[in-house]
Order: structure tokens, then sequence, then C-alpha cells
């Protein structure tokens, strides 16, 4: 037999030689260099590969040398372009849209590197690089094996803040220089104390002292890094942080397939917190109509629980929450275990109020769901503990459990482990819908008639505009996130503009109207909350429109939560037939 009958024979009959010379699909082909690409993505950020429960990265961490950053810029753009060359048409429709996602989660990481040099320009990245708080907080291993993992990872931190030093341009960003000693010392004050008190039950007293001794190199470490940012940065640092209208427009296109200029986008946000703010003020009139809505929503405040019983408020009135959520039939929750309600943990409450935190999407071990609540501490003088719990007014209180559990983040968790979400879907996921979907339940909710009754007293009135002004309050805040992320970084507002248009549109005090303006500078994409919102709720009447009678709100949301966290572009395109309407992003 010669040899090209000799090889007919064998592709006929199917041996793994001849499955080799199989011709792939597109759909097989892009699922193999997807695949390809999740790899090299998590060997690169093996922290996140752990907080994703993906355990094979425990104990490391990612290399930022000049060498192996060039490195991973280099994939991404090989990947890039190797995927550039697949045609959607000859996709399926799911790949198709994975394909995007994965674009638009690459391009994100490049837009990051080069737009925003954030290795070059943002010395935060390496005060925060050693964040090992998935070790301590999640138990999916015995506490030794995960102490070994920590002792792998601090013993890097020096060599981190060293590469820190010379990747570094010598003129950075003022607000991004004093965050970064901020986070520096409060990352080496985490380590001293509440690291060591995390791990306070090791009983192997030889791995107890190699910890200690890498974790006061890693803590010295990050102080001397707090301290020459002090000395050598921050004489030099100006208040050069804007993207400019041509990147900022790049960010919207890139990582939310938005493509409106800002300036369409501001004016939007600006008719949308004129509105809200006549909302809050029409609510404060139904409460006193003496008074201005400012001093109705400080009325509002002071009703808050005590601080021994707020986290069993909060618990009862979660159940509350669900259960009105399932009698309206609002969305599907797939799962009946609860998120459990729990005091935040002590490293984390110096930037934690309120939080939802779920196990990663691939996490067999530790799967516990945790609502983490800061309550007041115990040695702070009463009008302090007041102050603070004047956050947790029990208005305020059930709209943050709205976005954070019931049907918001944790809900949005439930559905996608339930869903058949490919790996691209469960690992990318848009800022916009994550946080936007969260935002959007707090209007939801009040709109179908959460706190209030069906035949309402004057109490009962009242009561429901409380609601109505603890939501548009959140609004507010989300607006002027809007406005302020567009107007700093494309129209030259000053930090101090940016603080002022807080306090004068959504009513915040002096020092946490800087802390948003201060965000506002290296993220400029906390404009998400509410352009997500807004991209829902025009999907949703779109959606309406198309349904007609057969439309629902449990309908439309368990459709809009079946695909993974993407950009609400694709989730147009999934929903909607009109090829016309699926373009037309707000």
């Amino acid at each position: 037999m010669n040899t090209f009958r000799r090889l007919l024979l064998i592709l006929a009959i199917g041996t793994p030689f001849g499955s080799a010379f199989a011709l792939q699909t597109p759909d097989q082909e892009y699922e193999a260099i997807a695949e390809e690409f999740i790899k090299g993505y998590f060997v690169a950020r093996p922290l996140l590969g752990t907080a994703m429960g993906m355990h094979e990265y425990d104990g490391k961490i990612t290399d930022y040398s000049r060498l192996a950053l060039d490195a991973e810029l280099s994939r991404l753009k090989r990947f890039e372009d190797r995927l550039q060359k697949f045609e959607l048409s000859k996709l399926s429709q799911r790949q198709s849209i994975d394909l995007r996602i994965l674009q638009a989660g690459i391009q994100k990481e490049i837009f990051q590197r080069e737009a925003m040099a954030i290795y070059e320009r943002n010395p935060m990245v390496y005060a925060r690089a050693a964040d090992v708080n998935t070790y301590i907080k999640r138990n999916f291993s015995p506490l030794d094996d995960r102490v070994h993992s920590i002792i792998a990872i601090e013993s890097q931190v020096p060599n981190i803040m060293i590469a820190a030093k010379m990747n570094l341009d010598p003129v950075l960003p003022k607000p991004y220089v004093e965050l970064a000693i901020q986070i520096a010392k409060g990352s080496a004050e985490f380590l001293r104390k509440n690291l060591v008190e995390a791990v306070a039950d090791l009983r192997d007293e030889r791995l107890r002292s190699d910890f200690l001794e890498s974790n006061r190199k890693a803590a010295s470490a990050l102080t001397d890094y707090a301290g020459w940012l002090e000395r050598e940065r921050l004489p030099k640092a100006t208040d050069d942080f804007a993207l400019g209208e041509e990147k900022f427009q790049r960010m919207l296109r890139e990582t939310q397939l938005v493509d409106l200029p800002p300036q369409k986008i501001l004016e939007i946000g600006l008719a949308q917190l004129e509105k809200e703010q006549k909302t809050f003020a029409d609510a404060a009139a139904k409460i006193d109509p003496t008074k201005s809505p400012v001093e109705v929503f400080k009325q509002v405040q002071s009703e808050h629980p005590k601080a021994e019983s707020l986290l069993a408020d909060i618990n009862k009135n979660l159940e509350g929450i669900r259960k009105f959520v399932i009698t309206r039939k609002l969305v599907t929750i797939p799962s009946e275990i609860r998120a459990r309600v729990k005091e935040t943990p002590q490293f984390q409450r110096a930037t934690s109020f309120a939080s939802m935190d779920t196990p990663g999407a691939f996490e067999k071990r530790a799967t516990e769901a945790y609502y983490y609540v800061t309550p007041p501490e115990n040695d702070w003088p009463p009008l302090q503990k007041d102050e603070w719990l004047t956050a947790f007014n029990f208005y305020t209180a059930d709209v943050v459990s709205i976005h954070e559990v019931y049907p918001g983040h944790y809900v949005q968790f439930l559905r996608l482990n339930a869903s058949s979400a490919s790996k691209v879907e469960k690992i990318f996921g848009s800022y916009a819908f994550i946080e936007g979907w969260a935002h959007y339940c707090e209007k939801l909710m009040i709109d179908e008639g959460y706190g209030s009754v069906a035949n309402p007293n004057e109490d009962d009135l009242k009561r429901a505009a409380k609601y109505r002004m603890a939501q548009a309050d959140e609004a507010l805040l989300r607006l002027c996130r809007l406005c302020v992320a567009i107007k700093m970084h494309t129209q030259n507002m000053t930090i101090d503009e940016a603080t002022k248009f807080f306090q004068d549109n959504c009513y915040y005090e002096e020092k946490p109207a800087h802390a948003e303006a201060m965000r506002g500078t290296f993220d400029p994409g906390y404009l998400n909350y509410t352009l997500g919102k807004l991209e829902i709720l025009k999907l949703r009447d779109d959606y309406k429109a198309q349904e007609g009678a057969n439309f629902s709100l449990q309908k439309f949301h368990n459709e809009l939560l079946n695909h993974g966290m993407p950009p609400i572009r694709l989730l147009r395109e999934l929903m909607l037939k009109d090829k016309g309407k699926w373009e037309e992003v707000l």
C-alpha cells in the first residue's frame, strides 16, 4: 500500500492521528484561542485566579518587573490581533457574543496599560499589589496551607516596591500620590495588626515564626514605599490626571461598547440630575413642607437602629425584601441559600460601609456568601456612633440591601452560577452591567411599591416618601459621579470644583464629597453606575414594546441575567429582534 493510500485509510478510520488533521469549525477555533488566553491571563494575575476559586494559583503573585509587564502587554496585543480575524457571521450567536466579551476584556487591559499608563503613573497599583484578603476571609484550605501561601506572597513585597520605584514616572498626578501614600500606610498597618490577628489560631510555631518574619519585611517595605513617595514624588506631583476627551470616549467604546460622545452623555446626566433632585424635593414636601429637602433628609437619617441591634434589624428586613421580590415576581431567585449578614471584618472596615462578598465563579470549597455591614466601633464616643448610624437609617439601609443582595449583586451572582455561562462570561464582566444592574434595582423596588401599602394613611404616605428620598439620594450620588467623571477628564474640572459639585448636587458634607472627587481622578469608570442603569431602563422599554402582552418584569430580568455580565450593548443584540433598536444604547 502506498503512503498516500495508507494516509487516507488512517483518516477514514478516525484514529487519534487522523483527528489531529480534522478541520476545526470557527466556533472550535475560537474556543481553543479563548482557553489559551485565559490560562495565560491568570498566570499573569495569580491573586485574581485565587479569588476566582482557581487554587492552582495559590501562593503566587504578579511579576511587576518591567520585562514581565512588557511581555504581558505584548501577549494581550497578540491575542487582540488573533481574535480580530474572526468573522462574526461565521460564528454561532453565542460564540459571537463570547468573542466580543473577551475582546472588550482585552481592550480594557490594554487601555489601562497604554492610555492610563497605570504602571507608570499610578503608584496605588503597587500599594495594593499584595492584597491577601482572600486568604483570610475564605477558608478554602487549612489555615496552615493558606499561611504558607501568604508567606510566599509577602516575601515578594520588597521586590514589588523596588519595581515600583523603577517603573513609576518622575512626575505623577498629585491625587494618585496622596492616595497611594494612604493606601501603603494602611496596608502596612493591616499586615502588622489585622493579618496577625486573623491567623491567631495558627499552632505550628515554626510556621508562625516564618510568617511573622515575612510579615515584618512586607510591612516595612510598604512603609518605606510610602516614605519614598512622600520624599521623591509628592513634591514634584502635578494636577495632570485627566484622560482627555479622545481617551475617555475610547474607554467607553472599547470597554462598554458605548459609542456616544462624552458631552452627549453629560447632557443626559445633567438632565437626569435635575429630574432626580425634583423627585427628592417632592418626596421631602410630602414629609414636611415647612423644611428644606436637605433638612427633611437629615430628619429621616435620624431614624436609625441602635448599634446593638444593627445587624439583627438588617437581617430581618433582608428577609422582607427577599419576600417582596418573590411575591411580586420581579426576578426568579434560583437558590434558597441566603447571604449571611455579618460584621465587616476589622481588616476591611477602613474602606467598607456595607458590601456583598460572593465566592469566585470557580470556587468549589469556600462557597459561602457574606453581606458585610460595618457597625460603629465600641470605643467611639456616643456622638460619633450616632453620626455613623445615620447612614444606616431604616430607609437607606433597605436601599443598600436591595443594591447589594436582593435583587442586586447577590441575585446577579446566583443567576450567573445557575446559568450555562462560559468561562469567558464568568471571568470578564462589564462595569456598567454589574453596577448598573444593582443601581437599577434600587429604583425598580421603590417603583414597584416597596415601602408602600395598599391603602395608605398619612403616616404610610410619609413612610413611602422616606423610601423615595433614600432611593433618590443614592441616585443623586451616582449621577454626580457621572457628571464629575466627564467634567474632570474632558473639561478640566478641578478636584475642588468636583468636591463642590457633590456638595451642591447630592448634598454631601465636604469630607465625603472630597473623597468622591478624589476617586473620580483614578476611576473615571465610576460613571458606569448611572450609565448602566440608564442602558437597562432603555433596554426594558424596547423589550416591553417588542413583547407587548407577553412582557413581564420577571421574564425581562431573568433573560437579562442569563448571559453572564456582558456589555449591555450585547444584551440588546441578544434580547431585541429589531437591529435598529439594539444599536441604540441610550
